[in-house]
């Protein structure tokens, strides 16, 4: 990592240092709990926490400081907010959002400038950058989401899904299929753990290419099964 940058999560580890790598933010903690409570009357509260469990551990947990070293932990943790956390939270909360196409937009917009080497090199210099990283991929993400699963033709919600599918795959295929590494703050910080940078990228690149297309291909499959579905058998 280049030296005078500033991480949210702190120092990149060494592995044996990781366990041990929990942020204790007071901050973090206390907005974790507000989100919690907020949610206690949710219309899904089950999922309303199960979203904030998962943001809990996408920054508390050691995950956090994983990321200060390996591109391929931060785009774990991207994936867990905007396809894990965010349709959990969208689920429990409600949400019936419309305008589904600028939903779309803005999570493609926001997914593919924060994984631009320049702008996410900017994140991890500054905290404040970093926060507007993590705050735009989420709230854009609960947009999306919200707009899916509430979305009255099932054709809109499954060609947003796809669409969002073939967007990830297509960054994650550019990352995988680079033939040089692309992240400088990651250059000198994954060898610890085995990995040349390049082999880092190549491992979030296939992350962002095939697991993190699996919520969207079963949103997809759910809202199609469900139009073909008699209408006396629909959820």
């Amino acid at each position: 990592m280049q030296q005078g940058q500033i991480t949210y999560c702190g120092p990149a580890p060494l592995p044996g240092e990781l366990w041990t790598a929990w942020n204790g933010d007071p901050w973090l903690i206390a907005a974790l709990v507000l989100a919690a409570a907020a949610g206690w009357r949710a219309p899904s509260r089950a999922a309303w926490l199960a979203g904030v469990a998962v943001l809990a551990v996408a920054f508390s947990s050691p995950l956090c400081a994983l990321a200060s070293a390996l591109f391929s932990a931060r785009v774990l943790h991207h994936v867990l907010i905007v396809a894990v956390a965010a349709p959990l939270l969208a689920r429990g909360a409600g949400w019936q959002a419309r305008a589904g196409g600028a939903a779309f937009l803005a999570h493609l917009g926001a997914v593919w400038l924060w994984h631009l080497p320049q702008p996410y090199a900017a994140a991890l210099a500054s905290v404040p950058v970093y926060w507007l990283m993590e705050i735009t991929l989420l709230a854009s993400a609960l947009w999306l989401w919200s707009a899916m699963l509430h979305a009255a033709r099932a054709g809109q919600a499954v060609a947003l899904s796809l669409g969002t599918l073939l967007q990830m795959g297509m960054l994650g295929a550019l990352l995988t299929f680079a033939r040089r590494p692309l992240y400088e703050a990651h250059f000198a910080t994954t060898q610890p753990f085995g990995l040349t940078a390049l082999a880092d990228q190549q491992l979030a690149g296939l992350m962002m290419w095939v697991p993190a297309a699996l919520p969207y291909l079963g949103l997809a499959l759910w809202r199609l099964t469900g139009h073909l579905l008699p209408a006396g058998e629909r959820a």
